[in-house]
């Protein structure tokens, strides 16, 4: 009887993975590509979880001398099935691995306490040097004040250059670096300590990879291409590819056909469509249909558990909240609206990222949110223009998510009253509709308090009655329909179910001297223009073409006087 590989969700430990028999995604041809890339140094940013650690993991042992039986790991992977010259590079170097990825904290003193930590357990993985007479007196001066926490900041920002000549003074082997997540410690103090923290990345970094003749390669893997000025300044030995780029692209993240063999694997019955609609999307350079690792992996174990997003586990959102709760962020909330419906969005992605530039340069969130890997390019439009989308249904999730929190906490829309007031639209209860539209747009203009931004209230609403109904309907706003443009519409997925085709209109709210008479006809006739407009110009074609009964179209016009919406027709006497 054949006994699966279990999946070790979770390590990412090349060396016990493969000792222990697990499941193993064989990603080992990144050896060959690192092998032959023309620089010697590599910055491979990729969004959390891709399998950015587990590949470091993997290129540690393949490389490093210090544990010759270590070939027998890779003897069952593609890597040995190429050319002898590869091989031959296996167990054949000294390596210096340094991770960063739990070096995140909420102030300088201790990132930087939690960054040294770091170099202390590298110098000990190294101590024999000190048991030979390579070093000299200073040099192991030097060593021991990083082993007893002794050493000032310069030496510990020259640590890893210094260690990677003391290893091939030993070897007499240049010596491998690998990097994991580099800028987990700036991320975290992009608000409180970002220069400190760049200040010190910088030097550690730059020293250990500018002008040093003691390396054969380096990796260096992050989310981010933090700014080359900031951080790799003057080093021209370091070839950049990120998610942008056809190099490598295929060896983060699962292929398609990677997890079509993993659903055969292990027996994963679950339609595939559905399997792709949750977790698939992601284009990295010219390889598409990528998936998360992470999220897949953590299905496959459980299916029958349904699909969860798992991958929004493990992140935090707070870059994103920030920007949506901001009050001028109204356009930033209308992209994330198109998103949210399945379009896409043509915005500039910045190769450099400079965190400070975020609060003054909105836009910079689009590179953020696609580096991160909420987004995904769909197409390259120009040099530095791409078309974004959402890229499955798992992160679709978050900002639905992010945007209910942002009406609940900062506008203080209750959800009850959101789901209530979404429930009486499409079930065509519109007295009660109105009712509670005018409660929520109360709140939303207490929120930004003015009178001039009824764009501000078109937004609000729309993406609040997204984040409640956004799964079962398709919604619009400004599209061409018809004869003309409509202002919103809600397809539905259920065909059976109401479609609804909104027309906005705005007048001047009562004036002083006007009655009520005279005002509410002012109300009727737009509410009657609004109708008439929807009806002439065939605002509701759309629905048609979607195979919506032409009963089952709902025609409603929201007349503002100044702050307050109208919709349905009020009593004259």
């Amino acid at each position: 009887m054949i006994i699966m590989k279990k999946l070790n969700l979770g390590h990412s430990d090349f060396k016990d993975i493969i000792q222990n028999n697990n499941y193993f995604v064989d990603k080992s041809l990144l050896i060959e590509d690192v092998l032959n890339a023309q620089k010697a140094v590599l910055l491979l940013p990729r969004p959390r979880r891709f399998g950015k650690t587990l590949n470091l993991s993997m290129l540690r042992y393949f490389f490093d001398k210090q544990e010759p039986e270590n070939k027998n790991l890779f003897k069952d992977l593609k890597i040995w099935q190429t050319d002898e010259t590869v091989k031959q590079h296996c167990c054949k170097y000294p390596v210096i691995y340094l991770t960063f990825k739990d070096t995140k904290a909420d102030n300088w003193e201790d990132c930087y306490e939690l960054i040294i930590s770091e170099i202390i357990n590298l110098y000990s993985e190294h101590r024999y040097l000190l048991e030979n007479n390579i070093l000299y007196e200073n040099e192991k001066d030097i060593f021991n004040k990083i082993l007893l926490k002794t050493a000032s900041k310069i030496e510990y920002q020259r640590s890893i250059k210094q260690l990677s000549e003391y290893l091939q003074r030993y070897h007499n082997e240049k010596t491998v670096i690998l990097i994991d997540e580099y800028d987990a410690p700036i991320q975290a103090g992009y608000k409180m300590f970002y220069d400190k923290v760049v200040s010190f990345m910088r030097n550690l970094l730059s020293g250990a990879f500018k002008d040093n003749n003691n390396i054969y390669k380096g990796i260096i893997t992050g989310i981010l291409r933090v700014s080359k000025e900031s951080i790799f300044s003057g080093l021209n030995n370091i070839s950049v590819y990120s998610i942008l780029d056809n190099k490598f692209s295929d060896k983060f993240g699962f292929t398609e056909n990677e997890i079509k063999q993993i659903l055969t694997d292990f027996k994963v019955d679950t339609k595939y469509s559905q399997i792709k609609k949750w977790y698939n999307g992601y284009e990295f350079g010219n390889t598409s249909d990528i998936y998360n690792p992470w999220s897949i992996l953590n299905y496959v174990v459980e299916p029958s558990a349904g699909f969860k997003t798992f991958w929004t586990y493990t992140s935090s959102n707070e870059l994103i909240k920030e920007q949506i709760k901001k009050k001028d962020a109204v356009g930033i909330r209308a992209e994330m609206l198109k998103l949210i419906n399945g379009e896409t969005i043509k915005k500039d992605l910045e190769a450099n990222f400079v965190f400070p530039n975020l609060s003054a340069d909105s836009d910079l969130l689009w590179t953020l949110l696609t580096y991160s890997g909420y987004l995904t390019t769909k197409k390259e439009v120009s040099r530095k223009k791409h078309e974004l989308a959402i890229p499955n249904f798992e992160i679709k999730t978050v900002f639905q998510d992010t945007i209910l929190e942002w009406l609940k906490t900062d506008i203080k829309v209750k959800q009850l009253l959101l789901e209530n007031t979404a429930n009486y639209l499409i079930n065509n209860e519109i007295a009660k509709f109105e009712t509670g539209f005018k409660e929520i747009i109360g709140d939303t203009f207490s929120y930004y308090d003015t009178a001039k931004n009824h764009e501000y209230v078109y937004h609000s609403y729309i993406l609040g009655l997204l984040a409640i109904i956004g799964d079962d309907y398709i919604i619009k706003s400004n599209k061409e329909s018809g004869d003309g443009r409509y202002d919103i519409m809600l397809i539905p997925h259920d065909k059976s179910k109401n479609g609804v085709v909104i027309e906005i209109k705005q007048i001047e709210k009562q004036r002083k001297k006007e009655n009520d008479t005279d005002f509410h006809n002012r109300i009727n006739d737009q509410i009657k223009i609004a109708i008439n407009q929807i009806d002439r110009n065939k605002y509701y074609k759309e629905l048609i073409d979607n195979k919506i009964e032409i009963d089952k179209i709902i025609k409603v016009p929201i007349v503002f006087a100044g702050k307050e919406p109208y919709i349905l027709p009020m009593k004259t006497s």
